[in-house]
């Protein structure tokens, strides 16, 4: 039988490997979709850095709804003069949008 600290190393051991994977699956679906061309977690590149967006975010409700869609439509005017590419036509999905802003805004 484990003992209740054998099982709360074990609980803990599978939830952090848990977190830091889905921590990394989006990093590597950044880097995948070509994010990562532009942006950078922690400093502006061409466009501003990843960590810059989720502070500029915080604490708004709405935005996990209405990031995806600038994600995939790009623009320009929010972060400077450089628009962003519409990443839509670059293959990225709705799906992998909202995933992006999720992890973004994750970041601290």
């Amino acid at each position: 039988m484990f003992s209740t600290t054998k099982l709360f190393k074990v609980f803990f051991m599978f939830i952090s490997c848990s977190v830091f994977s889905v921590a990394h699956a989006d990093q590597a679906l950044a880097n995948a979709k070509g994010c990562m061309a532009c942006h950078q977690i922690d400093a502006k590149k061409v466009g501003p850095a990843f960590r810059m967006v989720a502070k500029q975010y915080q604490g708004q409700k709405d935005a996990l709804e209405k990031l995806p869609n600038k994600v995939l439509d790009g623009g320009s005017g929010a972060w400077g003069e450089v628009a962003m590419p519409a990443n839509r036509t670059l293959g990225v999905t709705e799906a992998d949008a909202k995933k992006l802003v999720a992890w973004v805004l994750s970041l601290k």
